[in-house]
């Protein structure tokens, strides 16, 4: 079965998706998150899209669940490197990402991840 790896980096957990999302594969990354949110105590998602050039409103959904996900379990997510491409899908789809925060790049949303850290 096809995963996308998940790596922590101390209270982070570094999400880069790599390959184009199917509808299985989020669910899976889904579970897999919550599984290791709940096992590293971690404090942050950090979901790396930059190599997506297509997101549909299931993708889009999932994403949002995830956020939620982690958010229940104390730790907040911030999506990266979102193409421009990706962006309007999703403002055409109406999709919103409530509690999903976003910055340019991996460096930033580790900077918003970490100045986020320490203000708790």
């Amino acid at each position: 079965m096809e995963r996308i790896p998940i790596l922590r980096m101390g209270e982070i957990l570094l999400v880069t998706v790599q390959v184009e999302m199917h509808d299985q594969l989020a669910l899976t990354l889904q579970e897999d998150l919550a599984e290791r949110i709940s096992a590293t105590a971690a404090r942050g998602v950090l979901i790396d899209i930059s190599a997506l050039e297509i997101v549909d409103s299931f993708i889009g959904r999932m994403i949002a669940n995830i956020s939620s996900l982690s958010r229940i379990m104390d730790a907040q997510t911030v999506l990266v490197g979102m193409q421009p491409a990706v962006a309007i899908t999703l403002v055409e789809l109406g999709l919103n990402l409530p509690g999903v925060a976003t910055a340019l790049n991996v460096d930033r949303g580790m900077k918003l991840l970490l100045d986020s850290a320490q203000r708790q």
